[in-house]
């Protein structure tokens, strides 16, 4: 199964202290708007998101048919095809992409540790 880029998206207190912290690791930031509270920073293929009140908790991101770059990749899985795989194997979600459509949808499954897991489409 193709699940696309990955990021983790952390919810954070303080989205100027976390751009400061992550900048001397060596991430810069790629995408988002400081002034939106939102940050996707970039390392090499690492990526994180920095979300300042808009979730609770982190979650781990997936974006199918795209690369670590955003860049749309030929040959994917759709999210429709990979929440039809974990439908047939029992997984509960949280959140489900509609099925009768195409393009951008999303679902939210979480691990057995509670966990949440983000399967997110842009294309």
């Amino acid at each position: 199964m193709k699940l696309g880029a990955f990021s983790a998206s952390l919810a954070v207190k303080d989205i100027k202290a976390s751009k400061a912290f992550y900048e001397t690791l060596g991430f810069s930031v790629f995408a988002g708007q400081l002034e939106n509270n939102y940050l996707i920073m970039k390392n090499g293929n690492a990526l994180i998101g920095l979300f300042q009140g808009m979730f609770e908790n982190n979650i781990l991101t997936f974006n199918p048919g795209w690369d670590e770059n955003a860049k749309t990749l030929d040959n994917f899985d759709d999210v429709r095809t990979i929440q039809k795989h974990l439908k047939a194997n029992n997984i509960k979600l949280e959140t489900e992409a509609d099925e009768s459509t195409s393009g951008p949808a999303s679902f939210v499954v979480l691990d057995p540790d509670g966990n949440a897991i983000l399967v997110d489409q842009h294309v």
